[in-house]
């Protein structure tokens, strides 16, 4: 039988979301030995206008309402996270089924990580954009939300919380976390949704990223870059 950890290794996973009523009871459903092994599951809503709300009581510990935006809606999962270790956890990421272990092995020997990404299309081209995103990780030490980001709630605490900017957050968290130590970099993956690459297409998706992340590395600004992406999503963000 398992042994329900304690406190110092409790793992709070949180969930930032916006209308995501076609994947939350899913991404909830995997979440649900986690649970179980005494970890905690905050879905943090921004506004939904379908019935993610509805859906997501169930299946998590809490539901917590936030203002809109990826990052806002992190720090409020942060401000009543129990854990001692936060995951964040994008809506339509499926964690690996031993993440909770993993996760914690990993804290044995750092302070924040990430997991593998594996896009849930078939498209050969998402298998170029997992190995590239996996080792950009790898070398450079900046991890993507689509990874499953985890920490250390000291060390977040210790670069001030999640960055409030509209696009980008994960990329200047790991930035800032990055000056405290290098992220363990687990071969293990998740499974992210390939959904807006789909949509919008592969290559013009790809182009629009690498657009978007060399003006960020070039000093713009998040605010105009959140502007000229969510036009380009048509104004529905997640």
């Amino acid at each position: 039988m398992r042994r329900i950890p304690d406190p110092v290794t409790r793992i709070s996973i949180i969930i930032p979301v916006f209308n995501e009523s076609a994947v939350i009871e899913s991404t909830l459903s995997s979440l649900q030995p986690f649970r179980k092994h005494g970890h905690e599951v905050l879905v943090v809503d921004g506004g939904s206008r379908d019935h993610t709300v509805r859906l997501a009581v169930a299946g998590a510990d809490r539901v917590i309402h936030a203002p809109r935006g990826r990052a806002l809606q992190m720090s409020a999962g942060v401000s009543a996270a129990q854990g001692d270790v936060i995951l964040f956890l994008h809506a339509d990421t499926l964690p690996h089924p031993q993440a909770d272990d993993l996760i914690l092995e990993a804290m044995s020997q750092g302070i924040w990580g990430r997991f593998a990404v594996k896009l849930s299309g078939r498209n050969p081209l998402l298998r170029l954009v997992e190995r590239l995103m996996n080792l950009r990780s790898r070398i450079t030490g900046i991890v993507t939300g689509d990874q499953g980001i985890f920490v250390r709630r000291e060390a977040l605490d210790a670069i001030g919380g999640v960055p409030c900017q509209a696009l980008m957050e994960d990329i200047e968290l790991s930035r800032r976390l990055k000056r405290l130590g290098r992220p363990v970099c687990l071969r293990e993956q998740v499974v992210s949704s390939s959904r807006r690459w789909e949509e919008k297409g592969v290559v013009s998706t790809i182009l629009l990223m690498w657009r978007l992340r060399l003006a960020y590395a070039l000093g713009a600004d998040p605010e105009r870059l959140a502007t000229r992406y969510y036009t380009k999503e048509n104004g529905v963000r997640s």
